[in-house]
């Protein structure tokens, strides 16, 4: 821990020369350690030295001017703190907002439209989405507003932005069906099963989804089967498939490039959600 803090103090004075260097450096320092992270297979030491990196993003991306990739970068990265670390559900709400800030912020610099996009009506994000061929744009503000409205899955004001979000995700697929390893496709399998059928979820879809986003990813990213049992097997009431897709999540090797810590903390939910699985069904 005192390395990392340390490394962190080191990045942040070093980046004290000219414009072009900090952005260099920034982003090269940020995706360097967004792979140690992904890596790494003991979620406690990220969960004690994250914090300290999602301040120095906050540092770095103070300035009005900053970068829209940067601002993308603190959004994915504060939204995965709050889904795999924070476990208060206020907690979690402030940090999913952050991420969403930042997502907008980026989204913004791309185009005026795109400011303030929780505003819009659906038909606009609908004629932004279609105008815009960049994948990861789409996908910068459509995770980070999937994950602020499953962070406010108790406020209707939030859920009412999942037709939305749920659009900006399937243009990202639209343009790039492998994108992110079937990441928008996870997201949309989650998105169209926080509800059920009578309030407008899509459990049907969300079950094509999530096959697609196994498929796409290898079968190697095993929170794809820890969200589909928890979010499609658990709202359908199917708990053959979810105790299968939990078994076979828990036998998997954790140990995969770039999958890493999200496939030991999916180990774990997995063991939980199984333990769980005769009260929940019986």
């Amino acid at each position: 821990m005192t390395m990392f803090r340390g490394l962190l103090l080191a990045s942040l004075f070093s980046l004290a020369g000219c414009a072009s260097l900090v952005d260099r450096a920034t982003e090269n320092f940020a995706t360097q350690l967004s792979s140690a992270v992904l890596d790494h297979d003991d979620p406690e030491t990220v969960a004690q030295g994250l914090p300290a990196f999602l301040l120095t993003m906050d540092a770095m991306n103070a300035s009005p001017d900053a970068k829209a990739s940067a601002l993308c970068r603190a959004a994915d990265l504060y939204g995965a703190y709050a889904g795999s670390f924070v476990t208060e559900p206020e907690r979690i709400k402030r940090l999913a907002a952050r991420a969403f800030d930042y997502a907008q912020r980026a989204a913004c610099q791309v185009g005026p439209g795109w400011c303030d996009a929780r505003a819009l009506k659906f038909g606009e994000i609908d004629a932004l989405a279609e105008a815009n061929d960049d994948p990861a744009h789409l996908y910068c503000i459509g995770s980070a507003w999937a994950g602020y409205i499953q962070a406010n899955a108790d406020d209707w004001d939030a859920v009412a932005g999942i037709p939305k979000a749920r659009r900006l995700l399937e243009r990202v697929i639209e343009i790039d069906p492998q994108f992110a390893e079937g990441q928008p496709l996870m997201m949309l399998g989650v998105v169209n099963s926080l509800l059920p059928p009578a309030y407008g979820g899509k459990p049907d879809i969300a079950k094509d989804y999530f096959d697609q986003a196994l498929a796409t990813s290898g079968g190697n990213n095993q929170m794809v089967r820890v969200l589909y049992a928890r979010f499609y097997a658990r709202l359908v009431f199917d708990q053959a498939l979810h105790d299968k897709l939990l078994e076979e999540a828990l036998a998997a090797p954790a140990k995969a490039p770039g999958l890493t810590l999200i496939n030991v903390l999916a180990q774990r939910q997995a063991q939980v959600l199984k333990n769980t699985s005769k009260d929940y069904f019986e």
